[in-house]
């Protein structure tokens, strides 16, 4: 048997409920007025004969539109219409007063009361039908509002659980990140290495490392991927195993002799090398600033490329601060870019300092630090090694940030020479 929807006729509409009013008016004459014309335009109608009775009225199903007479005995219009505003409800009450009073003060009174609109009396039907429909296009409104609100709310529910979903992915991303720098610090005998990371965010796009590199031979890297978050943290976890100190074949800065040790590539070999490799075959909108040194540690001579990294600080051991290095274009940024080398000559109780530009560009009172600001921080902890030294640069540039947290990732290497 086939139903009418089968057969392609349109199931009729449902009806919306008739609204519900109240009429409050201690004239029986008016209350029998008021209904009769509200049941014929097909208004829902109940009917109070004072205050005190509309608002148990009220309390047992409240109405959406309130039609009530000022002038009342007991509990006139004013006191009930503060009342009704007072009731606990989830929707809105459109409330009109009846009065004779035209005046614009008792008009005030009466908004401050509460009330939404006014009729003078006698009532006029074609004024009441108009004034009633004004308040059923607001009652509507409130309703969409109310169920946008619902929806809304439903929305940023699911939106929470996404991301407490992904939070919860980022932590444990932060703390594989953070494992990509298996160690702090390293004993290297003649040189000693700190280093520290810390994202802005969950995640970040700094990375820094040391590899052995030949004998008497170690290799340092910072590297500051462009742009913050996800992206930026999942470039440096492939850069990782580029610079890896534990898989040695796999390192672009290394190379294999013939009796199978390795040694180090000149630095400059090595950054243009790792451009070509962001262009030809990693495709990315990223690019990257990089600080990759060998040091000799026989010798004290560290051979660097600095590849759009801030310049490193060499603090000799007398307290004198030197800034090292020649600038140079970020790895993936320009094919074909040039990239120069630096060497430095390290004596006993020299240390290199190598950061992030978040050091650098830490907001503070001024602006923000600059490099003259971070030169004046390591000339006063001249007294402080390893990883000391680093929290301690880490603490006081916290103390002059007026904001709760670093806007950049914070990363750095001290290479400190014994000789």
């Amino acid at each position: 048997m086939q139903t009418e929807q089968s057969q392609g006729r349109a199931q009729p509409p449902v009806a919306a409920p008739a609204r519900r009013v109240l009429v409050v008016d201690d004239s029986p004459l008016q209350r029998r007025v008021l209904e009769l014309l509200l049941r014929r335009w097909g208004f829902d109608v109940v009917c109070a004969d004072g205050g005190a009775a509309a608002l148990t009225l009220c309390a047992e199903r409240p109405p959406e539109l309130v039609i009530s007479d000022w002038m009342m005995p007991g509990m006139d219009g004013l006191e009930f219409c503060r009342a009704f505003r007072a009731l606990d409800r989830s929707d809105y009450g459109y409330f009109i007063l009846l009065t004779s009073k035209d005046e614009k003060a008792h008009v005030a009174q009466g908004l401050d009361s509460g009330a939404d609109d006014f009729l003078t009396k006698p009532v006029n039907p074609v004024e009441l039908r108009a004034r009633l429909n004004a308040g059923e296009r607001i009652l509507t409104m409130q309703r969409e509002l109310r169920e946008k609100n619902v929806q809304i709310a439903e929305a940023l529910a699911e939106l929470q659980k996404v991301y407490d979903s992904i939070d919860s992915d980022l932590v444990e991303a932060r703390k594989l990140q953070q494992s990509l720098v298996r160690e702090r610090s390293h004993d290297f005998g003649r040189a000693q290495v700190a280093l520290t990371l810390s994202p802005a965010g969950r995640v970040g796009g700094d990375l820094v490392g040391f590899f052995p590199a030949g004998p008497s031979h170690a290799g340092l890297f910072a590297i500051d991927v462009s742009g913050h978050g996800i992206s930026s943290a999942l470039m440096t976890a492939r850069l990782a195993g580029h610079l890896s100190s534990a898989v040695p074949d796999q390192n672009v800065a290394l190379t294999r002799g013939k009796g199978g040790e390795y040694t180090a590539l000149p630095p400059v070999e090595v950054a243009a090398r790792m451009n070509r490799l962001m262009q030809q075959e990693m495709e990315v909108e990223h690019y990257f600033t990089l600080l990759l040194a060998i040091c000799d540690l026989d010798r004290g001579e560290v051979r660097l490329v600095q590849a759009g990294h801030p310049h490193p600080m060499l603090q000799r051991a007398d307290g004198r601060i030197e800034r090292v290095g020649q600038g140079g274009l970020p790895i993936g940024l320009i094919a074909d870019a040039g990239y120069e080398e630096v060497v430095v000559q390290l004596a006993p109780g020299d240390r290199l300092l190598i950061m992030s530009d978040g050091m650098i560009e830490c907001p503070s009172a001024d602006g923000m630090v600059g490099e003259d600001g971070l030169e004046r921080m390591l000339d006063g902890l001249r007294g402080l090694r390893g990883q000391g030294l680093l929290e301690t640069l880490i603490w006081q540039l916290g103390e002059v940030n007026p904001g709760r947290d670093f806007p950049d990732d914070i990363s750095a290497i001290l290479l400190e020479f014994g000789g």
